[in-house]
């Protein structure tokens, strides 16, 4: 563990240079021991691909008193026992006008049943959110999928859109411009500020994607506008 300061209300600490579920993990845990602390002024942690940045208020506490309470952690023992995570269930319908880049991955040998077949029915690992709030940055994807971003990015991607970036797959919680290859859509909101939680999912989760058709995206689109659906969240352990 290596902490450096950047910034005079933010420390960041480093947990290894490798991107990898343990180091994942090792980030999750200690995002949730830091928080558990007793430390007057800790306000947001941010979990990247290899660190987090923990900031605090520089009215209430200083660096030096948040690294020497964040330096008396025991990894070890922080990582003793199972680790549990959240499995969130996002429906997509692919292809077609919710889609319109699955047919990309032809030249790959790959029709697009065989693309569906491939991204949907398995579980990626959410080792960090950015580019907008609720936005996934997703490990686990087959190396059969990985595709280079578009040469000419769209302007406009429909909220809800589901892609392909190299080796990394995501979704758009809001319309943005980008040049992921977009393989379907879903008609959850990724974001929604009056849940309880209004990102439905967070580093060290689970997302698995289940296949819908058009009638089924409808319905579900229909439910959320009523206030009627409910997204499957279930509970997991790797320990």
């Amino acid at each position: 563990m290596e902490v450096r300061q950047y910034a005079e209300n933010a420390l960041t600490i480093y947990m290894g240079g490798d991107i990898d579920e343990e180091v994942n993990r090792r980030l999750v845990e200690l995002k949730k021991k830091i928080e558990s602390l007793d430390i007057t002024g800790l306000g947001e942690i941010v979990i990247s691909y290899t660190s987090l940045i923990v900031y605090f208020d520089i009215f209430e506490t200083d660096a030096g008193t948040v690294e020497r309470k964040i330096g008396d952690i025991d990894m070890e023992a922080l990582l003793e026992g199972g680790f549990e995570y959240r499995l969130v269930e996002i429906p997509v319908c692919y292809g077609g006008g919710y889609g319109p880049d699955i047919e990309n991955f032809e030249a790959d040998g790959l029709s697009a049943d065989e693309v569906i077949e491939t991204h949907s029915g398995k579980e990626y690992l959410v080792y960090m959110l950015g580019f907008m709030p609720g936005f996934p940055y997703l490990g686990g994807l087959d190396e059969k999928l990985h595709k280079a971003r578009l040469e000419t990015p769209r302007v406009r991607i429909p909220a809800g859109s589901v892609g392909i970036g190299g080796k990394q797959t995501g979704m758009y919680p809001f319309e943005s411009p980008g040049g992921w290859n977009l393989i379907g859509r879903t008609p959850v909101p990724l974001f929604d500020p009056g849940r309880v939680e209004p990102i439905l999912y967070r580093a060290g989760d689970r997302i698995i994607y289940r296949a819908i058709d058009e009638e089924e995206y409808d319905d579900i689109k229909a439910s959320v506008e009523a206030g009627r659906y409910e997204v499957k969240i279930e509970s997991g352990s790797d320990g």
